[in-house]
């Protein structure tokens, strides 16, 4: 059910356009796809995968559509740092879990930022009449500057911790640079 056709180039067979865009027609319970001037059964497992060794194909915008492009490209720095992420995760489990952890947190940082940002220009837009005046708005407005003076906080830590993380992880690089 699978097909794997190497090394094309910046163009495609027009023969392949109904595969790619699995254009089927459907006869009982069968489906079909054409190719070429006949018909040919159409399993709904098929995948067809076209690979290419040019490092930036252009292809036109009706396959760009109808497939995903995976860049297998690897530089030798992106490599070292994911056997360095490897290496720390071994010897240094505690390091990869907070380093994880803060990951996450600053996520969540972001998305609570987001949500203040929003909450706030929601707040004002419904505000009617002298805005300075609106108690529940105003305090609405403190809470928010002493959620966002928390967060930036905890971020300023977040990224101090991260800093040592990666003074630590710095020594296992020779390790990774080895693999």
């Amino acid at each position: 059910h699978t097909i794997i056709i190497e090394n094309l180039g910046e163009s495609l067979d027009a023969v392949l356009s109904p595969v790619i865009q699995r254009a089927t027609i459907k006869r009982g319970r069968t489906l079909y796809v054409k190719v070429g001037d006949s018909e040919v059964e159409f399993h709904p497992n098929f995948r067809l995968y076209l690979q290419t060794k040019l490092s930036n194909p252009h292809y036109p915008p009706e396959i760009q559509a109808e497939t995903t492009l995976i860049n297998f490209t690897v530089t030798q720095a992106g490599l070292a740092d994911q056997l360095l992420t490897l290496v720390v995760g071994k010897e240094r489990a505690d390091l990869a879990e907070l380093n994880d952890t803060l990951i996450k947190q600053q996520t969540g940082f972001k998305i609570k930022m987001s949500e203040l940002e929003d909450s706030i220009l929601t707040r004002l837009a419904n505000a009617s009449g002298d805005i300075t005046e609106d108690v529940e708005l105003i305090e609405g407005l403190e809470e928010t500057k002493r959620i966002s003076t928390d967060i930036t906080k905890k971020s300023a830590v977040a990224k101090e911790t991260q800093a040592s993380i990666r003074i630590t992880s710095q020594k296992y690089a020779s390790v990774a640079d080895r693999s």
